[in-house]
């Protein structure tokens, strides 16, 4: 049985998510995952912020592997570097143990594990919850994290990383039903 830890992030200036699964020969496990919720202070403070807890998951889970969300554009220029900014404190957290960066598209998170790729917060939230097993609904940051990892999850293999979405790959339909996931369960 091969297990492989990952941690996963959402980043955000003002609340960065984060979750940690095991890959456990292909079935993703629910470790843990949460919220950053930063200091309304200035953003170096929240960068350190956002480093330090990153440093202290990596410290505590010892993740095999790390995977983020890609920047996206964003109407707002300022809200983009700052987004740009959180994200690289929680990469140089995890550059500094060694760690492969897995970045993904949010649309291509998305379409992973809800199969939809415009998918809303709580469409994101509820099939988390279902593939996970999880008693309730993960917070949205927490729930987005955790859909990173799972994609992470679904598009590795033994070799490396491929293009894809997993058992999804060979669907016709756009839509996920419940069916389908306990399907691949």
């Amino acid at each position: 049985m091969v297990t492989t830890r990952i941690l996963a992030i959402d980043p955000g200036s003002r609340v960065t998510g984060f979750a940690i699964v095991d890959a456990i020969n292909g079935k993703a496990t629910y470790v843990n995952s949460g919220c950053i919720r930063l200091p309304d202070e200035a953003l170096s403070v929240r960068l350190k912020h956002i480093f330090n807890h990153v440093s202290a998951l990596l410290e505590e889970y010892q993740p095999d592997e790390f995977a983020i969300e890609e920047v996206f554009l964003a109407k707002n220029a300022n809200s983009a570097l700052k987004l740009g900014q959180a994200r690289g404190a929680a990469i140089v957290a995890a550059s500094l143990k060694e760690l492969v960066v897995h970045e993904y598209a949010a649309r291509r998170v998305k379409q992973s594990v809800v199969g939809n790729g415009n998918a809303d917060k709580i469409q994101v939230q509820m099939m988390v919850q279902l593939l996970l097993n999880l008693s309730s609904k993960p917070q949205a940051d927490a729930a987005d994290a955790l859909a990173i990892a799972l994609c992470h999850a679904n598009t590795r293999t033994s070799g490396g990383l491929e293009y894809g979405i997993g058992k999804r790959a060979g669907r016709s339909s756009k839509r996920w039903t419940e069916q389908d996931v306990r399907k691949t369960m």
